[in-house]
């Protein structure tokens, strides 16, 4: 088999196939309709036959001749002839009221006098009433229309049919058009999922990726230009890797190599008064914290384990224990039972920042947690001022609520940023907002399946 056989067909390609076929399917389905014949126009109605039916009730019978097959042979004295009554399309019906116009009709005239002419009766016993699109032609009406006379205090009543709701050329028309959709819908269906099934994948796995983590499965077929962006996006999450693995190495050996140097400050401030010495070594506590808070948020702070079942309400519990031993004002109200997937180390860390958060700028800390459908939805009230405006730059690294950055009101500015990181590592979510007694943090991850 050739190569050009084994490419892979663009989707400018398919979509071109698919509107020349809906158009040769539409037009065909047209042209057929037009050996139906043009759409039916109203009879025209006789003024004579009009006339005979108020005088008499019945339609006017006319005498035609039916032709033989070959030469027509002469009229025979006393031969008989075929009396045939046409259809008129005309009702008929006696009534002691005038009668009343029908919707669409209005009062005319002019089509009054020309039958009170023909039938011999002055015009104002005669009421006409006729719709839109009637017209006049010589001897005849086209057209809908109600016509009243009156005789000894009998109304006669000649009114055309009505009209279907739908014609016989409407029906037609309508099935033509619907055959032809139920034509093109199988494969505008099939061709269009055949485009948007590996987009759809495409676009998961680049939603889901992860610096650090493998890039999930990449669509291998579909067209040239699904191709050509899963590796487009392969490549993208590869160099994107390739940079952070080289950043982290840098901020790794940066973090090493102000180890050594910090060792001997802190060494020498031995020597130094107490008042001194403190502030000193609090200084180096504060590098220290930053460096090890800048390589968490660098390395992503998902590791080896990031694929365990989790019950979220022991994980949560443990947590707050811990923490109220260490005497801080925490609380846990228990939900319905949740287990979720990732690494339990780490969803730790995200929970105890946002714990010691809300104790630090809230005075307290109360958790509970609810199942929203696939989704464990976490709750974390503090009984602080809330949230500035807008909250979600509180996520971004070394941004902090208090602008002092104040040593005993504060941290680096990294916690926020850490616990987004790894919430969106898991598949979930994080958000700040407010209720009536102060700030919340809403944390989201999805249930393990």
């Amino acid at each position: 088999m050739s190569p050009a056989a084994n490419r892979p067909r663009s989707i400018a390609v398919s979509i071109f196939a698919l509107v020349i076929g809906a158009v040769a399917v539409m037009a065909t389905a047209f042209v057929a309709i037009t050996f139906v014949g043009p759409p039916p126009r109203p009879a025209p109605q006789m003024m004579d036959d009009i006339a005979h039916m108020l005088r008499t009730g019945k339609p006017l019978a006319r005498t035609v001749m039916i032709p033989a097959p070959g030469p027509m042979p002469p009229p025979r004295p006393g031969a008989p002839r075929m009396s045939l009554s046409p259809p008129h399309g005309l009702t008929f019906g006696m009534a002691t009221t005038a009668p009343t116009p029908r919707r669409g009709e209005q009062p005319d005239r002019e089509l009054a006098e020309q039958v009170a002419a023909a039938i011999g009766l002055p015009s104002s016993r005669v009421v006409a009433y006729r719709d839109e699109r009637m017209v006049f032609a010589p001897g005849a009406v086209v057209g809908g229309f109600t016509i009243g006379a009156v005789d000894k205090a009998r109304w006669r009543v000649v009114r055309t049919e009505a009209r279907p709701l739908v014609s016989h050329w409407q029906l037609t028309m309508f099935l033509a058009v619907l055959g032809a959709i139920l034509l093109l819908a199988g494969p505008a269906w099939l061709l269009s999922r055949a485009i948007s099934r590996p987009l759809r994948q495409l676009g998961r796995t680049a939603a889901a990726a992860r610096v650090g983590a493998p890039l999930g499965p990449i669509p291998e077929g579909g067209a040239t230009e699904v191709r050509d962006l899963a590796s487009a996006v392969s490549a993208m999450h590869a160099r994107l890797t390739r940079d952070a693995e080289g950043r982290t190495v840098m901020l790794a050996a940066i973090a090493h190599d102000l180890g050594t140097p910090l060792s001997r400050i802190a060494f020498w401030i031995e020597q130094l008064p107490e008042a001194a010495r403190v502030r000193a070594a609090a200084d180096i506590d504060e590098m220290r914290a930053m460096l090890g808070d800048t390589l968490r948020l660098t390395r992503n702070e998902v590791g080896e384990r990031a694929d365990q079942r989790i019950d979220l309400g022991s994980l949560l519990d443990s947590l707050v224990e811990d923490m109220s031993m260490a005497g801080a004002r925490a609380t846990l109200e228990h939900g319905e039972r949740a287990i979720v997937r990732g690494d339990p180390g780490a969803l730790r860390r995200l929970f105890g920042n946002l714990v010691e958060n809300a104790v630090r700028y809230g005075d307290s800390a109360a958790l509970s947690w609810r199942i929203d459908g696939a989704v464990a939805e976490i709750r974390i009230d503090d009984a602080g001022p809330g949230f500035g405006s807008p909250p979600d730059r509180l996520f971004e690294p070394f941004m902090r609520g208090d602008p002092s950055r104040n040593r005993e009101t504060g941290g680096t500015g990294l916690g926020l940023a850490i616990v987004r990181s790894i919430a969106e590592a898991h598949g979930g979510t994080v958000s700040l907002g407010s209720h009536e007694g102060g700030g919340r943090v809403l944390v989201r991850l999805p249930l393990a399946r």
